[in-house]
Order: structure tokens, then sequence, then C-alpha cells
């Protein structure tokens, strides 16, 4: 089992992201960035965060779907979207990479958590012009509709807004409506069609054939931000890079491998501080 692994940051990687050839594909761990207190910013501590609210059992207690399921069947929905809410109001101040990353020309960002960050550096980036974002829709609340589309003021819209930078959360998010993807049943839905693409929305598939993506905040190491990227990969231009500073596990390695991406074994923050610094960076 083999992939392209680096130890510095190619070039590419910065001069891309500039040019809007490749896309920042952002996870959880991007919130160690941002300064302050943030919300819960990985599987693990929403887990623990939903339990000490709710009253689950101990064997599902850190498995944050399972648990959201459980709040989900024996409190209603409504409770585990209000949990959400709570657990995802704090707006921690973003960091530089993410007020970077809102200046830039690129047609996508996937965001595939649910705190409101990359929102936020958006609208101080460009204020209410030049970006709108679409998010998943839970099947529990929206049967039969799979994404709902916001402009910059949060403004909800049935249509497709094709504004320059389109911000995907897949998995939904606190602003502007509360859409959360969290439990079981929500991930069984999506990946019962995700195969042949219909939860993902028509525009993203059309702007990422000429895309390679930048997974920055990002594991690998369970099936479901593994099935996730791999379909919203599909048939996407490439190259593609994560940023990985620690040994990936035997799965990781594999998807790796599977999808061409080339592993770039630096911590999050050393990536951040040079592309924010770089030359093309400062001309961005």
């Amino acid at each position: 089992m083999s992939f392209a692994n680096v130890t510095t940051l190619p070039a590419a990687v910065a001069e891309g992201l500039a040019a809007g050839t490749l896309a920042p594909y952002l996870g959880p761990g991007l919130l160690a960035l941002c300064a302050g207190s943030t919300p819960p910013a990985d599987p693990l501590a929403l887990a623990g965060v939903l339990s000490s609210k709710s009253s689950v059992p101990g064997k599902i207690k850190n498995r944050v779907t399972a648990v959201a399921q459980f709040i989900e069947n024996f409190k209603h929905r409504k409770t585990l979207v209000a949990l959400m809410t709570e657990a995802y109001a704090a707006q921690p101040a973003p960091s530089a990479l993410h007020q970077w990353l809102a200046g830039l020309p690129v047609p996508v960002i996937v965001d595939t958590w649910y705190d409101d960050t990359v929102r936020i550096a958006l609208t101080a980036a460009r204020g209410a012009a030049g970006w709108s974002e679409v998010q998943g829709l839970s099947q529990s609340e929206h049967f039969g509709t799979w994404v709902g589309w916001y402009a910059a003021d949060g403004s909800a819209s049935p249509d497709e807004l094709a504004a320059p930078t389109v911000l995907y959360k897949p998995w939904g998010g606190h602003a502007p409506a509360g859409n959360f993807l969290i439990s079981d049943t929500d991930f069984v839905e999506v990946l019962t069609e995700i195969d042949i693409q219909t939860p993902i929305p028509a525009l993203v598939q059309s702007r990422r054939a000429a895309l390679g993506f930048v997974f920055l905040g990002c594991r690998f190491n369970d099936q479901l931000p593994r099935a996730f990227a791999r379909q919203i990969m599909k048939r996407s231009g490439g190259p593609h890079y994560a940023v990985m500073a620690d040994e990936p596990t035997r799965m990781e390695a594999r998807f790796l491998e599977e999808q061409g991406i080339t592993r770039i074994a630096m911590s999050l923050a050393d990536v951040a501080a040079q592309l924010v610094a770089s030359p093309v960076a400062q001309a961005a």
C-alpha cells in the first residue's frame, strides 16, 4: 500500500488555492486554529456534549451518531436539533487561514463540520455579495429534499444560487437554519443515495470537474468522512492534497492511495502559517 507523501508544503497548493483551481475541503480540525472558546471540535467531543445533556446508554456514549439517534428516538427530533443548536451557538473568531480562504476566488468551499466559522469569515471578507451557501438536509425533517440553498444574508431560496463562491456544508450547519445531519438515520438516508450523487448539489458536481481538493483539518479514520469525501471528489479534476501530521491508520492509508491524494506530513498550524504568509497569498 503506497501513496504520495511529502514533508514540505508544495508550492502548487498555495498557487492552486489562490488561482481557484484547488478547492478547500475543511474538517473539524480547523477549529484548533481559532483563538478562545470553540464549540465541540470532533465527533468524540460532540458525543460527550450531547450525552451530558441527555442520559444515554454507556455502550454508545462515545459514538456521536448513535447518541444522536438515541436522543431522536426517545426525546424527539426537536430535542436533538435544540441540543445541536445550543452546542454550536458559540461563534469563534475565524483564524488567519479562515480569513485568507474566505477571500480567495474558489468556486467551492466544502465544510464538513457544524460551526459557523467559515460563514463568519466569508461575511467579513465579502459582505452579502459574491457567495452563497448550500447545506445538506435531514430527511427526518425535509423528506424528499436533499439540500437547502441560502443567500449570503441567510435568506432561504428554493433554487441554486450560482454565486462565484459556494460554501457547501454536506452535514448541515448551525446557521442560518439549524440543519443537522447527525443521527444514524440521517446518514443512512444520505448514504443510500450518495453513490448515484443524488444528495450532492448539481452545481457542486459541475464545478468540481475542474477542481482538485485540499483537505484541511480532516481525518479519514471513520467510514463517514471517507464516504462523503469519496463521493464529493468523484469525477473531480484533481490533483488532491491532505494535510495530515499524524501517521495515517491502515484505512486512511488505503483511502489516500485509492483516491490519489498526496499526504502533506506537516501540522495544520504550520501549513496554515505558510499559506497565509506565502508570496502568492499576499498577492491574492
